[in-house]
């Protein structure tokens, strides 16, 4: 017996899942070449379904050359159909749609408030950019961007964060995996040695292995990388921190550590690529300077909108030493020419009129309080069983929980419940070290919804009725 379950819940036709179940099963193996299988009459008994489905299926196998057909004989698997898998990689953290319909309380981090995006400033800048753009701008662009986004960005990185550039320095891109694409293209070549905080975003790390170089972790603590551990003999292309906001236990780099940084870039002429991906949003005092104003000519700087706007926006920027440029320009016009004009444009008003600083200052408040709030329902409903840190910035915290062990099947268990939480495990590069920690995110989550999250989080973890 073929075993096909078939889903009339859903919009796929029934000849469609017939079709793609059967070429999974060719292409995996689980039918092997020459294996003969139902007839169309006894399949579509055995599914309770039309003889027509399965006719429409074995026809779609066959024109495709998965099937062969002997007149007499039946239907078999065609020679040559099996194709070996490649190891499935770790999917990407990401609010899916099935999340959703289940109703699930999805804790993920680095999603902003969506509903709170200032739509009706954005169409105001829109609308006028769109009454009054010149015909040329609709044309392509240069690689690097347009010059108008590329001058606000400069002035303000220079008052906010400290960024020491010109508007020829920086490169937007579309968002901060396309910079750190860039940088990847720009700086590793097979068998070479990125020096990484670890833990460290797990995408991260993807990225920079993709080229076949090696990455060799440094812990980090409560400060962020620990720089007394930097190797003496590794010849390291660069080292890639987070030193503003340390993604994802929260540490904040001390001055003294920023340059043990820099003394160690320039003695062993390496890089230090500094990823500034939500430092905006520090809730004890104001956001702290870059790395990046200590020694312009050795951090690659890259920040993005996605956390303080909208990951919608697809829009981020890279700022590098002048002798970087030129080919880091050419990568980029190789990888997509260039990130959307107009929207670079309506971005470039946004900034200039001073929107941008206003929404921070605003968001800021409110995400202080979702965080407030959080940790107000962890205390309350988890007491003396938990420790919460990481929280002075950005739109996560990190649970640390006494004598659990947030294993596959306990996460499952979890969200058996109705709730999705993140371990920090998967973003470490030397395993089982902090399997008792989990990523927390408030960003997007209504307070109802962060409440009933934090109750259902405790159920699941005590087997509790619910």
């Amino acid at each position: 017996m073929l075993w096909i379950p078939i889903d009339r819940s859903i919009d796929i036709p029934l000849n469609r899942q017939v079709y793609q179940q059967i070429r999974e099963k060719i292409l995996n193996g689980d039918l092997q070449s020459g294996e003969r299988l139902s007839s169309t009459r006894e399949l579509s008994s055995e599914l309770t379904v039309s003889r027509n489905v399965i006719l429409e299926a074995y026809d779609q196998l066959l024109a495709e050359g998965f099937l062969d057909s002997r007149r007499g004989s039946g239907t078999f698997v065609a020679e040559g159909a099996f194709l070996k898998q490649h190891e499935k990689k770790p999917a990407l953290d990401r609010i899916d749609e099935k999340s959703k319909e289940k109703n699930i309380i999805d804790f993920r981090s680095g999603i902003p408030a969506l509903d709170l995006f200032p739509r009706k400033l954005w169409a105001k800048l829109s609308h006028s950019l769109w009454n009054d753009i010149a015909p040329s701008n609709f044309g392509y662009d240069i690689p690097e961007g347009r010059l108008e986004l590329r001058q606000v960005l400069s002035r303000y990185l220079s008052r906010t964060r400290g960024v020491e550039c010109h508007p020829e320095q920086i490169v937007i891109t579309s968002g901060a995996t396309q910079a750190l694409t860039l940088v990847s293209k720009l700086l590793l070549s097979p068998k070479d040695i990125a020096i990484m905080e670890d833990p460290i975003t797990s995408d991260i790390q993807s990225i920079f292995k993709a080229s076949g170089s090696s990455i060799y972790p440094v812990p980090v603590d409560e400060y962020g990388i620990k720089t007394s551990l930097l190797p003496e003999d590794k010849n390291p292309k660069f080292i890639f921190v987070t030193p503003s906001h340390q993604f994802p236990l929260g540490g904040i780099l001390p001055i003294q550590r920023r340059i043990h940084l820099i003394n160690y870039a320039r003695k062993n002429n390496c890089y230090l690529v500094e990823d500034d991906y939500d430092s905006e949003f520090r809730y004890e005092g104001p956001p702290v300077s870059s790395l990046q104003g200590l020694d312009s000519e050795r951090v690659l700087y890259i920040g993005s909108f996605s956390k303080i706007l909208s990951p919608a926006l697809r829009i981020g920027y890279l700022i590098l030493p002048m002798h970087l440029i030129e080919k880091c320009r050419q990568l980029k016009w190789f990888s997509d020419l260039h990130t959307p004009s107009l929207d670079q444009l309506i971005l470039a008003g946004f900034i200039r009129e001073g929107y941008l600083e206003r929404h921070i200052a605003k968001m800021k408040k409110y995400y202080k309080n979702q965080r407030d709030f959080l940790m107000d329902c962890l205390n309350t409903t988890f007491s003396n069983k938990i420790q919460i840190s990481g929280y002075s910035t950005g739109l996560h915290l990190i649970a640390e929980f006494n004598e659990i062990y947030f294993s596959k099947e306990l996460l499952k268990n979890i969200e058996i419940y109705g709730v999705k939480v993140y371990p920090v495990e998967d973003h470490s590069i030397e395993k089982d070290k902090y399997h008792n920690r989990i990523i927390l995110g408030f960003g997007h989550l209504q307070k109802g919804e962060i409440k009933e999250g934090v109750i259902k989080l405790y159920q699941a973890l005590y087997n509790l009725n619910y």
